[in-house]
């Protein structure tokens, strides 16, 4: 069986955002009156969660349900506009590997950010003509396996892969009943995976060898350059 399909987690498989979040969060911080600041290293802790889990590991119970809403309001502007602005590092070659994979697969984003944060990254880099949808937690408000299964009804997708770095996304693939890629140069470990890349940089001259080879055979030579 071949895969007609690639979702693709953001953070830590397409791009670090994490100093341009770090940004947006302290102006955010800032602006409620915290007297606060966060690192670019402070956000990677956190990349892969939702955003209600992320704020009770940095709030905890000190925040009221009010203040929580209200903080979260102003860190969505903030971020989005940052992301709109400045953008964050994509991973090496990743708009040509993007373009190859798009002769031969639907490409889709599924992520557990707020509503708005892929819109941003893809308005920051013009990728947006290589996805033909996305779906996020801001969305649905649910757990990202939820999320997938949601997107895959919704674009009537057959056989697809889900592409993550943490073990969340691996979680996520399993809830969703589909394969997982892991994406292990990104910024979490996994207990399990289907196929695993070492290094985005491989995947241009492998995304190369779609063209004539089964989607399969693809994420199979990825794990045959790791182990060699």
């Amino acid at each position: 069986m071949n895969f007609d399909s690639l979702i693709f987690d953001l953070d830590g498989t397409l791009w670090n955002s994490s100093d341009t979040v770090a940004e947006a969060w302290n102006v955010a911080l800032e602006k409620a009156g915290y007297d606060v600041r966060i690192t670019g290293a402070d956000v990677l802790k956190q990349m892969g969660k939702p955003m209600d889990a992320i704020m009770r590991d940095a709030f905890g119970e000190t925040m009221t349900k009010e203040e929580a809403m209200k903080f979260l309001e102003i860190l969505s502007v903030e971020e989005i506009n940052h992301i709109e602005k400045t953008g964050g590092k994509l991973f090496p070659q990743l708009e040509e590997t993007l373009s190859l994979l798009k002769t031969k697969y639907r490409l889709f984003i599924v992520s557990n950010c707020q509503k708005g944060y892929i819109e941003a990254f893809l308005k920051a880099h013009g990728l947006s003509d290589y996805f033909e949808g996305f779906m996020c937690w801001g969305d649905t408000q649910l757990p990202k396996a939820e999320t997938n299964k949601q997107l895959i009804a919704r674009y009537n997708l057959e056989n697809p892969v889900y592409i993550g770095d943490t073990e969340g996304d691996h979680i996520s693939a399993q809830g969703a009943g589909i394969p997982f890629v892991h994406a292990a140069y990104g910024f979490g470990e996994v207990s399990g995976c289907d196929y695993r890349i070492e290094k985005f940089s491989l995947c241009l001259m492998l995304a190369q060898m779609v063209l004539t080879w089964s989607i399969r055979s693809f994420f199979a030579f990825c794990v045959e350059v790791r182990t060699a």
